[in-house]
């Protein structure tokens, strides 16, 4: 059985307690045997290799190099995946660059904060199963969020902020052996509980899993 584990904690703001909930159930849904954790010494206490995927769920806040090691040995040296959404993996731990890299982008700014209508437009030009069928554009009201991104993402969904920047929403890379899958969307949860969403957003945990795979070429 596929296994996630998935720790939520951090800035309250980001509603990470029913973020965990929201997603786990909806993996749950898949077949994905889910552990909640609010804790980061569930990184250290626990093996992380008994995992297919992590998802944490932690905006800001500081992380222990005895916590965050063991989450980067296991994506980059087990292919352990990982997946998340918004400032949960996006915005966490700031001072952590090596997070970064393996996250494949952090947050920078989100002009006009929350409340922001705009649009997320799926690439047409890459086919992936985690966002094959989902309608396009997305009408998002919520904050839009302006990132620093790695150019080796694979870039699978996009939004253009007024001033003509279009900006990475949803995107998938490698981290050693291990999958990353991440969607800037998920201010609060009532972001992501619209079906395209969060269809689009558990395919990509379960591709991050190894359960969805690429159709091929």
């Amino acid at each position: 059985m596929t296994k996630a584990l998935i720790v939520w904690g951090g800035w309250d703001g980001h509603e990470p307690e029913g973020m965990a909930k929201l997603l786990g159930s909806s993996l749950e849904k898949r077949g994905v045997e889910v552990t909640i954790s609010d804790t980061l010494d569930a990184f250290k206490d626990m093996d992380l290799t008994q995992f297919d995927l992590i998802v944490p769920i932690w905006t800001m806040g500081t992380i222990a190099k005895d916590q965050l090691m063991p989450v980067l040995e296991a994506v980059r040296e087990h292919g352990v995946g990982i997946g998340g959404v918004h400032g949960g993996m996006c915005d966490a731990f700031r001072n952590e660059t090596e997070w970064q890299f393996m996250t494949g982008g952090q947050w920078v700014a989100h002009p006009g904060n929350d409340g922001v209508e705009y649009t997320v437009e799926i690439n047409p030009n890459e086919s992936s199963p985690i966002t094959a069928g989902i309608p396009s554009p997305l009408h998002i009201k919520s904050e839009q969020y302006y990132m620093h991104v790695d150019p080796a993402i694979r870039v699978l969904a996009t939004t253009t902020f007024p001033d003509g920047t279009v900006m990475p929403v949803v995107w998938t890379k490698m981290y050693g052996k291990g999958r990353v899958f991440y969607c800037s969307l998920g201010h609060h949860v009532d972001v992501i509980e619209p079906e395209p969403i969060l269809e689009m957003v558990t395919r990509g945990l379960l591709w991050a899993a190894g359960v969805l795979v690429e159709e091929p070429a």
